[in-house]
């Protein structure tokens, strides 16, 4: 596994997903001669290159909504700094006029 990937995979170490055995996945005969090259280049099989794919990406998806509710906690934390340092940005309170 190229070592750039064990950040994205290590949760996920092969041999250890048992819930479903297969997935089909159809891809587009241009995908297809893609995934193969990408597969050969790297050394190894459609099948892991795959699955080293989608381990990537749900550790992506993961870091982003961890993010965002870092984020959404700093923002709720520091409200009234925010607030006064971005008064034009601030929603008018309910009976204001905006």
């Amino acid at each position: 596994m190229p070592s750039d990937l064990l950040i994205f995979t290590g949760e996920y170490p092969r041999g250890t997903v048992r819930d479903m055995p297969a997935l089909n996945v159809e891809f587009s005969e241009r995908e297809l001669e893609d995934l193969r090259q990408i597969a050969k280049e790297r050394g190894t099989s459609m099948k892991a290159l795959v699955r080293e794919a989608a381990a990537a990406d749900i550790a992506r998806h993961r870091a982003l909504q961890e993010g965002a509710e870092a984020f959404r906690r700093f923002f709720a934390g520091h409200a009234e700094e925010f607030a006064a340092a971005f008064p034009d940005d601030e929603r008018p309170a309910k009976g204001e006029a905006a």
